[in-house]
C-alpha cells in the first residue's frame, strides 16, 4: 500500500501524539490534516463504539470563526436555516449553500454571542468562500480560523466518562446544546453531539498546549470503562444516514436532494445567498434524493468510487456513494443518490459494484 508523505501541508494537530501512540492504522486526508480512519479494525471499531466509549481525535473540523456587528448578518448569508431563534448556547446543523444552491459545507454552527459565531466544518476550504463575501460587501466582521481542535468522547459510555472529567453537570447538557465546563483552570466549550448515532459530546479545545493533558486525563479515567481511541466509522455512519460531505454530496446537489430541506427554511431565511434558487427547487421539488438501501449478497469490498445504479432493463438511475458490511443487520449497507421514479420504500434496482451487478432495496428510513 502507498504511503502518505509528511510535510508541512498536512498539518499535524493536538492530539496526534495520543494517536500514534494508540496505534492507529489509517488516515484520510480531511481539511488539510490527518483524520484516523481505523485502529483495530473497521468492524472492531464499530462494535467497541457501540458498547463502551471512544474518544476520538476530530480535529479537523476546523472551525471559521464571525466576529464583529455583521457576524449574525453573515451566518444567515450563508445558510437557508432561519437563524432567528438561535441563542448563545445553542448548536445548528447548517446547510451552507451557493448562489445556484449547492451544498459548500454541512456543518454545525455554535452561537458564542450576538457577534460571535464558530462554524465547525465538514471538508472543504469554506474559510475562502466566507471571507470572500465578508470582503466583497465590505461587512464589519473578521473571518479567521482560530486555535481550536474538537475532540470528541462517542458511544453509550461516554456521560460516565465525561463526569470523570466535567462533574455530573455535563450529564445535564441537552442535544445540540453546549455549556462552559473547566479543566485545568481553563473553561472549555462541551456539546452534546458527534458523528455517531451512538450518543456523546465534543469538546472544543481552545490553544493546543492542553490538547495532550486532556487526552491523557479522558484516558486515565476511563479505564475500567474499556476506553479506546477511535474515529468516526463507516459501518456505523451509513447505519445512521450520517452524510460526508464530499462523498454523498456536492456543490452539485442542494439540500433537497440531500435529504435536508427540514433544515430550510428558505420564506424566511431573508439575506441567504441562494434563497432565490432554492425557493424554485421547493416549489418544484427534487427529482433525485438520498436514499438508504440494502444490497443483497455477501460481503462488498470497498471501493473509492461511486457505483452506478441502474434498473432491471439497465437504465442509469442514481449512484452508491458510500457502502458497507453491516455485522449487525447482516447485510451490505449503502447511501445512494435515486432518481424519484426509484426511491419508494420497497423498490427494487441494479447496483453495479466492484464486485459485479448486485440487486438491492431502496428504504426510505436508515437502519438506526
Amino acid at each position: 500500500m502507498a504511503l502518505i508523505s509528511p510535510s508541512r501541508r498536512l498539518r499535524r494537530t493536538a492530539f496526534s501524539e495520543g494517536v500514534e501512540a494508540a496505534g492507529v492504522k489509517a488516515y484520510t486526508v480531511y481539511n488539510h490534516m490527518l483524520l484516523p480512519t481505523v485502529f483495530r479494525s473497521v468492524e472492531e471499531d464499530y462494535h467497541h463504539l457501540k458498547s463502551a466509549v471512544q474518544v476520538w481525535d476530530v480535529s479537523v473540523e476546523r472551525q471559521v470563526e464571525l466576529r464583529g456587528p455583521d457576524a449574525g448578518r453573515l451566518m444567515q448569508m450563508l445558510t437557508p436555516r432561519d437563524l432567528r431563534g438561535m441563542l448563545p448556547g445553542m448548536c445548528y446543523y447548517v446547510p451552507i449553500v451557493d448562489e445556484t444552491g449547492g451544498m459548500l459545507n454541512d456543518p454545525v454552527a455554535l452561537k458564542l454571542s450576538d457577534e460571535r459565531y464558530w462554524i465547525s466544518i465538514a471538508d472543504s476550504d469554506l474559510l475562502f468562500w466566507v471571507k470572500g463575501l465578508a470582503y466583497g460587501l465590505h461587512l464589519d466582521v473578521l473571518v479567521d480560523e482560530p486555535d481550536v481542535s474538537p475532540l470528541a468522547v462517542q458511544g453509550p459510555r461516554a456521560d460516565d466518562l465525561m463526569e470523570r472529567i466535567f462533574g455530573s453537570s455535563v450529564r445535564d447538557l441537552r442535544f445540540f446544546r453546549y455549556g462552559y465546563f473547566d479543566f485545568q483552570g481553563r473553561d472549555l466549550i462541551v456539546a452534546r453531539s458527534g458523528y455517531s448515532k451512538q450518543g456523546g459530546f465534543e469538546i472544543y479545545v481552545e490553544d493546543s498546549a492542553i490538547g495532550m493533558p486532556l487526552w491523557n486525563a479522558l484516558f486515565e479515567a476511563g479505564k475500567d470503562l474499556d476506553v479506546h481511541a477511535g474515529c468516526p466509522n463507516l459501518i456505523e455512519r451509513i447505519e445512521g444516514g450520517l452524510l460526508s460531505y464530499g462523498n454523498d454530496m456536492t456543490r452539485e446537489n442542494t439540500p433537497h436532494e440531500c435529504g435536508l430541506g427540514r433544515f430550510c427554511s428558505t420564506q424566511t431565511a431573508i439575506g441567504c445567498v441562494g434563497r432565490d434558487a432554492l425557493l424554485r427547487v421547493a416549489k418544484e421539488g427534487p427529482v433525485q434524493q438520498i436514499r438508504a438501501i440494502s444490497i443483497d449478497g455477501p460481503k462488498i469490498g470497498g471501493s473509492d468510487r461511486s457505483w452506478p445504479v441502474t434498473t432491471e432493463k439497465g437504465k442509469r438511475i442514481g449512484k452508491i456513494t458510500s457502502a458497507a458490511w453491516s455485522p449487525d443487520y447482516e447485510t451490505n449497507v449503502a447511501i445512494g443518490m435515486v432518481r424519484m421514479t426509484h426511491w419508494d420504500e420497497g423498490d427494487r434496482i441494479t447496483v453495479e459494484t466492484t464486485d459485479g451487478p448486485r440487486e438491492a432495496t431502496v428504504h426510505e428510513q436508515f437502519w438506526i
